[in-house]
């Protein structure tokens, strides 16, 4: 590839993949930075937006690519060479993203972040991270002996919710779809497949529900809350309503809790930051597939399909090609 060259998704129409072309290297401007990438998150809202089912939708042809990780190329605010984040300011919604291997992005939407800090991990902790402290603290309020429940216990959140969940004190069962997971739900928590999900397996009723996935999980996760229980909401992977027996559901006195990063990002900022230094050091843990920029069509359909393990993303390499 020649200098000046650089290679890019471009998605042409709502509802197929983005096509892999090449174009020129963006020219930098004033009030923006260029950004060599180096890692892009591959997430559901992305996929939502390609599939043209999000409520923010950019003008075509247009970048996916909500939030990605590379290094600063030019700019005038952000330091030439440091390893920053890029997320927010509309980028892969009103503006191109970052499914290319180079970005001019606002000035604004661009964070540093810690020398050495895997790339992949730079541009995909945030959300797990955020949420999982928003559910455990913010919104459910485990307190240390309570039993938790965690859907999705082998995805991005999930995994952290357990992780976190656990180190509040409480006792946590992991819940994943598929036998191939429950290696995946992290220690301490007990693995049950969502098939077998009854009082029983779970060891008894459970003070509080993460669900991290929705649809007939939440349905069927629900009957095991006690009294009184809380439920926080998070996810819809597994489908976007659930149905109730609103008599059943007034005697369970369940409180149904939802749990949105968007309006609690700043809230947890600093605690997710502080989860941030764990996974660094591995701490914490939080599994991440990496696909080529070539393979997006592989690892969109592992994500849909519930088969992708911890978070997906795209691995644009390290090279200073420009």
């Amino acid at each position: 590839m020649t200098v000046g060259i650089s290679r890019a998704l471009v998605l042409e129409r709502f509802g197929s993949l983005p096509r892999l072309v090449e174009r020129a290297v963006p020219e930098s401007r004033p009030g923006h930075t260029l950004v060599r990438m180096r890692a892009a998150q591959v997430g559901h809202l992305d996929l939502n937006v390609v599939d043209g089912r999000f409520g923010i939708l950019p003008d075509l042809p247009a970048v996916p690519g909500t939030t990605g990780c590379g290094v600063v190329l030019a700019s005038d605010t952000h330091p030439e060479g440091s390893l920053v984040r890029l997320g927010g300011k509309g980028l892969g919604l009103r503006r191109d993203g970052c499914w290319a291997e180079h970005a001019l992005v606002p000035d604004a939407a661009v964070e540093v972040v810690e020398e050495g800090t895997d790339p992949a991990l730079a541009c995909s902790w945030f959300s797990p991270a955020g949420t999982a402290w928003a559910a455990v603290h913010a919104v459910a309020a485990v307190r240390a002996g309570e039993r938790v429940l965690v859907t999705g216990a082998a995805g991005a959140v999930g995994a952290l919710t357990v992780q976190v969940a656990a180190r509040a004190g409480a006792e946590v069962v992991g819940v994943v779809g598929r036998p191939a997971k429950l290696a995946h739900v992290p220690a301490p928590a007990k693995p049950v497949l969502a098939a077998e999900m009854s009082v029983e397996s779970v060891g008894g009723q459970v003070d509080v529900l993460i669900d991290t996935v929705g649809g007939p999980v939440l349905r069927d996760a629900l009957p095991l809350v006690r009294p009184r229980g809380r439920a926080a909401l998070v996810g819809y992977t597994a489908g976007r309503e659930f149905g109730v027996d609103l008599a059943d559901f007034l005697l369970a006195d369940v409180s149904l809790l939802p749990v949105n990063l968007m309006s609690r990002g700043k809230e947890v900022a600093a605690d997710a930051e502080g989860l941030l230094a764990d996974l660094r050091t591995g701490a914490l843990t939080l599994e991440i597939e990496r696909h080529g920029l070539d393979a997006l069509a592989e690892a969109a359909e592992r994500l849909r399909t519930g088969e992708a393990v911890g978070k997906v993303v795209l691995d644009l390499g390290s090279t200073t090609r420009r």
